[in-house]
């Protein structure tokens, strides 16, 4: 994983300025400056636009003050451009900042510098930043260490990340922070009824596994976090397309995003019996993989008929919600790049998330809304409950209806998630298409920081010292 963020401690003394600018308070700044800055500022057409920078060169040419333009709310996207951007040399922020703006500084700027150079080495050298004053540290540091953790992992090549080389990542997540995690591996998950989990996965040559992490106190509150870890999706036996099979290694971005949560909270010592379980597969083709029509049995009892092979996120999600309803968790939360539709109804940039609990929802639109992580709430409308309907099995994976696919999704995985009321599940899509200021085109952590913002609301009252 990429370590260097690019923040550094103190002192600030040697540091080269960065002054951030609103509209409303260009003009005040100037009006104390020399008119030689002023004629500066006014040649360079800087327009305090978010994100927009205006360098200040010094009389030998070098930079002496980076004026940012920022918006009227902190957030971390004014400052995330800059590490790329700015020359190398290390800057601090030359003003006031309450601790939610500092902390969005400090997260945009760490977010920007990441690189993924697993495989090359990304030319140029970044740009430093001393921490700002009233910056919660650890707060950001354990934010920003995530959101690498969650980017590596997406951006690695299925090849490169199977369901072992995933449980090994678990294992070494639970290893650093004093937790445990154990494996159900190939034929062993039907011994140990994990029927559905099995099914998916055991086409490929790389046998499909039960990753289960585990921290805490057995007294504390239990959190419990599931993840879908489809290493890679052919579609199986209902081959996907080429241009839809590109994309297939983050089709494991749920897991990775819930290992992110894992490792904030268990950093952060939340007082809290965390529980993280990922069902782990590639879905591929071979003389031995599930048909179109098949039945599947589950953990939970539900038979489910395999409307479609290439709708298999659900149904290895079913067994693990199944396992984890059945310890009735004071929070039960899933992540899954589970459907097209979801992107086609809120795009790439915004997952959805489906819950019975109004203030759960509440909760998490709210604190992603503060932080800039955010979501969007799509209803579990019951009355489509019907097009899950088989006529020789519990349940249908795959409506042959075409709308409202999304909804259809997480109607299927509320089955499974019963009879716990505080769930959610969040579908994401975990890839930027694009790159933009702090969140490179690539592996992303979507969602990640409000859940864990959540987490924290609900049980931060205990921190463990």
């Amino acid at each position: 994983m990429t370590a260097d963020s690019h923040l550094r401690p103190g002192p600030q003394g040697d540091a080269t300025p960065i002054t951030p600018l609103r509209a409303d308070s260009l003009q005040a700044w100037l009006d104390d400056q020399p008119p030689e800055l002023r004629r500066w500022v006014a040649d360079t057409a800087f327009t305090t636009e978010a994100g927009s920078t205006c360098l200040v060169p010094g009389s030998s040419g070098e930079v002496v003050r980076v004026l940012l333009g920022v918006g009227a709310e902190p957030t971390p996207w004014d400052w995330g451009g800059l590490p790329a951007k700015l020359p190398s040399a290390t800057y601090r922020v030359d003003a006031a900042l309450d601790p939610p703006a500092a902390d969005a500084a400090a997260l945009g700027w760490g977010l920007g510098a990441y690189r993924f150079e697993r495989y090359r080495n990304v030319p140029g050298a970044l740009a430093d930043l001393v921490f700002p004053e009233g910056c919660d540290r650890a707060a950001v540091g354990r934010a920003v260490s995530a959101t690498y953790l969650v980017r590596d992992l997406v951006n690695t090549p299925a090849a490169d990340m199977g369901p072992a080389e995933l449980a090994a990542t678990a294992e070494d997540v639970a290893a650093r922070h004093g937790g445990r995690s154990s494996v159900i591996v190939g034929d062993d998950l039907l011994a140990a009824n994990y029927p559905a989990v099995h099914a998916v996965g055991r086409a490929s040559i790389r046998a499909p596994r039960l990753i289960d992490l585990e921290w805490g106190e057995a007294a504390a509150p239990r959190v419990t976090l599931v993840g879908k870890g489809v290493c890679f999706d052919s579609g199986g036996l209902d081959l996907k397309p080429a241009s839809a099979m590109k994309l297939m290694k983050k089709d494991m971005g749920g897991a990775a995003t819930v290992l992110g949560v894992a490792s904030m909270v268990m950093d952060a010592g939340l007082d809290v019996r965390l529980r993280v379980l990922i069902p782990a597969v590639e879905n591929s083709v071979a003389g031995n993989a599930f048909r179109p029509l098949d039945v599947v049995p589950t953990r939970k009892g539900l038979t489910v008929e395999i409307g479609n092979t290439d709708a298999e996120g659900r149904v290895i999600l079913a067994d693990a919600l199944a396992e984890a309803a059945g310890e009735e968790p004071a929070l039960l939360v899933d992540c899954a790049t589970l459907t097209g539709a979801a992107r086609v109804a809120l795009g790439p940039e915004v997952p959805a998330v489906f819950t019975p609990n109004d203030q759960l929802a509440d909760d998490l639109l709210g604190h992603g809304r503060r932080i800039g992580d955010p979501l969007w709430r799509l209803p579990l409308w019951a009355p489509y409950r019907r097009h899950l309907d088989s006529k020789i099995a519990d349940l249908n994976n795959a409506p042959d209806s075409p709308f409202a696919g999304a909804i259809t999704a997480a109607l299927f995985l509320a089955e499974f998630a019963a009879p716990v009321q505080p769930w959610a599940h969040i579908d994401l899509m975990a890839w930027n298409t694009e790159s933009r200021p702090g969140r490179p085109e690539g592996g992303e952590a979507m969602a990640m920081r409000a859940v864990y913002a959540v987490i924290e609301q609900r049980f931060a009252g205990g921190r463990r010292a």
